[in-house]
Formats: C-alpha cells, sequence, structure tokens
C-alpha cells in the first residue's frame, strides 16, 4: 500500500482536522507482532517520535524474535513495551531471562503483563499478578508497568459472566500501584463504542480505582476482518455496532473506521480533562499501515510520522 502524501513542518494543516481529536490522539501507542514489524521497512515514515509500540508475544513465537523486534524498533527511537503473556511463562527462571534479554538487547524498562491467551498455564504463572508478585520488574527497575482492563467483563476470568473477579483483580493492581516506584495504567481491549467505554471508566473512578486507562480502539480494517478479531477476542456488548454495520450492504464492503468512537471520546475528555481515560492504543487489525495512515488523516500534528519532523 502506497504511503499517504505526508504534510511537511510548514505545510498548513487540513482544514478537516478536529481538533479534539487532535489533542486525544497526542501520545497514542500501537501494537505491533515479530511477523508484522518485518512488513514495515521503515517505522519512522509512519509513526511519530516517541510512540510506544507494544509487541504482542502469540504462543509459539520465540523469545529471539520478540527481543529482535524489540531491539528494532528502539534504535529507531521507539520505546518498547513487550507483552509478558504469564501462562506461556514457564517459571522464575525463564521471567527473569526473559527481563534481562531485553534489557541487554533493547534496553526495554517497561512492560504489558497479562494472563495470556492459553487455557492452561505452561508453568507457575496463571495471571499478571503472580508476574508482579515475584518483584521481578520493580528488583529490574522498570519504569512503567501496564496491565489489562476489560470494559466488557472477561469470560476467562469471570466464566459465569459480571465483573466479579475482574473488580477483584483491578483493586489488587490499585493497591500495588502504590507500592511500586514504575508508573501503571490500564490498557484495554478494544471496544467499538464510546459511552460504554465512558461509563465503565467512570465506574472505575467512583470505586477508588485511579489507574489511568489507556483505550483499545481497533483500527480501520475490512468488516468481516473485524467481526472475526470481536469474536476471537471476546468483545461482545459493542459487537452490536459491527453487526448493524453488517445488515447495511452499502457500507458491507467499505473499511471500519475509528473515526466515530475516537471523535465521541475525544470530546469527552476535551470537556471533562479530568477524566481518567488519558490516552489511545491502537490495534492494527487491518495492518499497521492502514492504521497509521488513518491517524496521519486525522490526528494533525499529532500524527506527523518520525521521518517529516
Amino acid at each position: 500500500m502506497a504511503l499517504l502524501n505526508f504534510r511537511k513542518k510548514d505545510t498548513v494543516q487540513p482544514a478537516g482536522v478536529n481538533p479534539y481529536l487532535e489533542a486525544f490522539l497526542q501520545g497514542y501507542s500501537i501494537e505491533v507482532m515479530p511477523r508484522t514489524a518485518e512488513k514495515v521497512p521503515d517505522f519512522k515514515d509512519l509513526l511519530p517520535t516517541g510512540t510506544r509500540v507494544y509487541i504482542a508475544h502469540i504462543e509459539g513465537t520465540p523469545i529471539e524474535d520478540m527481543v529482535a523486534t524489540a531491539a528494532r524498533l528502539a534504535r529507531d527511537g521507539y520505546p518498547v513495551m513487550p507483552h509478558f503473556p504469564a501462562r506461556i511463562i514457564k517459571d522464575q527462571a525463564t521471567l527473569e531471562n526473559w527481563i534481562a534479554m531485553y534489557q541487554g538487547e533493547a534496553g526495554v524498562d517497561q512492560a504489558l503483563l497479562l494472563a495470556g491467551g492459553v487455557a492452561q498455564p505452561h508453568g507457575d504463572f496463571d495471571s499478571s499478578i503472580a508476574l508482579l508478585e515475584t518483584g521481578a520488574f520493580d528488583r529490574a527497575g522498570f519504569t512503567r508497568l501496564h496491565v489489562a482492563g476489560h470494559p466488557e467483563g472477561n469470560r476467562d476470568i469471570d466464566p459465569s459472566g459480571g465483573t466479579l473477579n475482574v473488580d477483584a483483580a483491578l483493586r489488587w493492581k490499585q493497591k500495588f500501584s502504590e507500592t511500586t516506584d514504575a508508573q501503571m495504567a490500564l490498557a484495554t481491549q478494544f471496544a467499538f463504542e464510546a459511552r460504554p467505554l465512558i461509563e465503565w471508566a467512570d465506574s472505575l473512578k467512583a470505586a477508588g480505582i485511579t489507574l489511568p486507562i489507556h483505550i483499545g480502539i481497533a483500527g480501520p480494517a475490512k468488516l468481516q476482518t473485524m467481526i472475526k478479531f470481536a469474536v476471537a477476542c471476546g468483545v461482545g456488548p459493542s459487537l452490536k455496532v459491527l453487526q448493524k454495520r453488517a445488515r447495511d450492504v452499502t457500507k458491507l464492503l467499505l473499511p471500519f473506521e475509528p473515526t466515530e468512537v475516537l471523535t465521541e471520546l475525544a470530546a469527552h475528555k476535551a470537556a471533562t480533562p479530568d477524566s481518567n481515560i488519558e490516552r489511545v492504543h491502537f490495534f492494527p487489525l487491518g495492518g499497521i499501515t492502514a492504521n497509521a495512515n488513518w491517524a496521519i488523516e486525522h490526528g494533525g500534528a499529532s500524527a506527523v510520522p518520525a521521518s517529516q519532523v
């Protein structure tokens, strides 16, 4: 896919850029995998300077591939946040070896800790809490630790529905955040409606959960692709947004874009600056280039690629 014609530093910003959306996209993050990163010739042609890049660790991906991807991004000047999926980490020695490899070869000092998408643990760990309890990240001097947020609940954690176990885990993580030197935040699963996300964030704040929220948003993708990922990832209530669109044959073949949900979230953030919704985190379901190009088109100065600065 050909890249958009990027704006020069002194080019007048297009009139169509929404100033609230531009402000909300400032400091957005994005997720890659080693195999998707390989398809990008130069991240500096796509991502703004300083963009945090999460590296998803899918079961079966060699740690060497993860570390090599982290090292490449770090050399290009991007802060890297690799996933540490608890259920695929065999034991404490393996965890500490991964940390040492990431730090030694890529200078990594931040991580996303999550249970991981496998049913049975491969070893000693079954949750992000179990990883945090080891103290390994604090001993290694990690400056930022993110954990998962579930605006629509999580059937793996609460099999019968509801949010009892999810809520208890959040309370534990809130207390942990008050004892660690690392900055913590919640990185959420993607959703497609703004209002439920806002209501969820408000409910956390009312319950004393003050961790900043980095809202997960799916980047542009074919509708069929979006529905497939939504079903696989357990995105339930907001799936109706996609299903409604699928019934409209005039839109069926068009990419689904995050413009509407992000515009609404941006307006909320502008009207409520003390909201615990802090940043946008993109899941580039339709590809990194498509996601970055959408951000460039809608993000104004917030999304100018590093190579164009």
